[in-house]
């Protein structure tokens, strides 16, 4: 079958194409910018990619197209598919069909951790031998010399295996499929959110906040699309979820069929999560699954599971593979560690539900958590992209004011002893309509120094939302978050109007032994090789 794809370059409809051409079929595409990794990726893998959004481009006629969600009505190749009855899909009803419909769906859901967990599960299954398949937001970062390893992750997709068979070879279940399930909506004419296309047998839930603004009108409109997944989910299944989170406690009120398994850190200090109302989870009741933290930064850490937690926790197990695993005992408790390159607490919760889901599968936890011990990470999550003169750059993906804090506490924590600047740039739809603003300044305030990107165009005032925030901290004097490393004769946060600006001020005022970590879901102008580059002139 020929299937074209409409918005072939984005990460979620490229690794869509890379599945399209592990079952077979041909795959080409149309993208308005088309440039590296993904064109590379999808050129070596046989798909022909065609820049802009031609009508040519679908003559002759494909037997399906497949449509982005960023495909509009008024767009020439959208009408002209529509007035000659071109046959079409969105993306996730594609990948439904096609692929997941004959396998254990394990998706992992929520407004943030969605990337890092998913690769974080899918990594554990193969570290066990289980070769599932996978669809990630994301590209992994690769440290190992398993050579399997090596070429599963090479890419942010991967068929697997649509079938299994049991430790003795008597029988076969079928194979899992781990997905980042995304709430943004499919296409033009289907805006439901994607992951109701994928009915999950295994569901992780990491978090819920308002978020997408441009779809959604309230939390409880996100609410709605996670309650219409829900109702999906075998009664045989598992939801995975951390304790004491009330928007996904409200919304598993609104209906649910599924046993639950809930997550903690225990002993969370208020300081760890001092965006959020810091709670002590210690206390918390029907725990399943609980992290206790080693280190304070999240770099090790134990996990520990008590099977007799809550009813839940025994009643439905989805597991295939009970009898594989090497841990299974009488005993109510199981645990073991993990000592990996990761930091923060936002990863301890991701890593803690992963391997909650793993287990749910079939992996034992001393296992999952050797697998862990190897994981490097993700691609723009803390990415250590570069070091001059002993100031490190790192690349995040944050753009959202929980994710800015949880990113710069992981980091203060890891970096001890190093200022900690934050160079944000606020690209999500959400953030350029404004609807954060109250929260920025607060978000960033665990870093030494915070500078803010205001582009041409934005909506709403940046500039006077933070210069406020900077009067509020004077006129109070007891911001308690200003540390040693804190140069009190600049303000703590301060707004740019042009990379350039950024980059200059970088080149002016970092100092050896700083740490400068880049927040932003988009290139950002290209600043990481820029700023790099400038860092290393002899003038800087």
């Amino acid at each position: 079958m020929h299937i074209h794809i409409l918005g072939i370059c984005g990460t979620f409809m490229g690794s869509l194409a890379l599945l399209a051409r592990g079952l077979g079929h041909t795959v080409t595409g149309s993208d308005a910018n088309v440039y590296p990794p993904m064109s590379t990726q999808l050129e070596r893998a046989g798909v022909i990619i065609n820049e802009g959004y031609l009508v040519q481009h679908l003559q002759p006629a494909p037997d399906l197209v497949v449509v982005g969600n960023a495909m509009k009505r008024g767009m020439d190749v959208i009408e002209y598919m529509l007035d000659t009855g071109l046959r079409y899909t969105s993306g996730p009803q594609f990948l439904s069909e096609q692929v997941l419909q004959s396998r254990h769906v394990i998706a992992v859901a929520g407004t943030h951790g969605k990337t890092t967990t998913t690769t974080m599960l899918a990594w554990i299954l193969h570290y066990a031998g289980i070769d599932a398949g996978f669809l990630i937001g994301g590209v992994p970062l690769v440290n190992t010399t398993d050579e399997h390893l090596q070429q599963v992750f090479a890419h942010s997709s991967y068929l697997g295996a649509e079938s299994l068979e049991t430790a003795d070879t008597q029988s076969a279940f079928d194979g899992y499929f781990v997905i980042e399930a995304d709430e943004y909506d499919c296409a033009f004419f289907d805006k439901r959110s994607k992951f109701v296309h994928y009915r999950p047998r295994t569901v992780i839930l990491n978090n819920l906040e308002f978020d997408h603004a441009d779809i959604f009108a309230d939390l409880n409109a996100i609410q709605t699309q996670f309650h219409h997944m829900l109702r999906m989910i075998p009664s045989t299944g598992r939801i995975i979820m951390p304790a004491q989170t009330a928007s996904l406690e409200d919304t598993l009120a609104k209906g649910v069929w599924t046993p639950v398994w809930r997550t903690a850190i225990t002993e969370q200090q208020a300081s760890a999560n001092q965006y959020k109302q810091g709670e002590n989870l210690k206390e918390a009741e029907n725990i399943d699954w609980q992290a206790e933290l080693i280190n304070e930064d999240g770099s090790q850490f134990k996990v520990s599971f008590n099977q007799n937690a809550s009813s839940n926790s025994n009643s439905n197990s989805n597991s295939n593979n009970d009898n594989n695993r090497s841990d299974t005992s009488s005993d109510a408790q199981l645990s073991a560690s993990v000592d990996w390159s990761m930091s923060g607490i936002h990863n301890v919760n991701n890593a803690l539900v992963a391997i909650a889901a793993a287990y749910n599968v079939g992996v034992d936890i001393t296992t999952a958590c050797a697998a862990l011990s190897a994981f490097a990470g993700i691609k723009r999550r803390m990415e250590l992209i570069g070091e001059v003169n002993d100031i490190l750059v790192f690349d995040d993906f944050a753009h959202h004011p929980t994710a800015i804090n949880t990113t710069l506490d992981g980091a203060k924590k890891k970096l001890t002893g190093r200022r900690v600047w934050a160079i944000i740039e606020p690209r999500s739809n959400t953030m350029k309509m404004g609807i954060h603003q109250d929260s920025l300044a607060q978000s960033a305030v665990l870093a030494d120094h915070t500078l803010w990107y205001e582009p041409a165009g934005l909506e709403w005032g940046l500039r006077e939302v933070i210069e406020q925030a900077n009067l509020n901290t004077a006129a109070n004097n007891v911001d308690e978050s200003i540390s040693e490393n804190t140069d009190s004769r600049q303000p703590k946060q301060q707004v740019l109007s042009s990379v350039e600006a950024i980059i200059e001020y970088l080149c002016t005022h970092a100092q050896a032994n700083d740490a400068i970590v880049i927040m932003s879901n988009g290139g950002f102008e290209g600043i990481h090789q820029r700023l790099l580059t400038a860092l290393q002139s002899p003038s800087a």
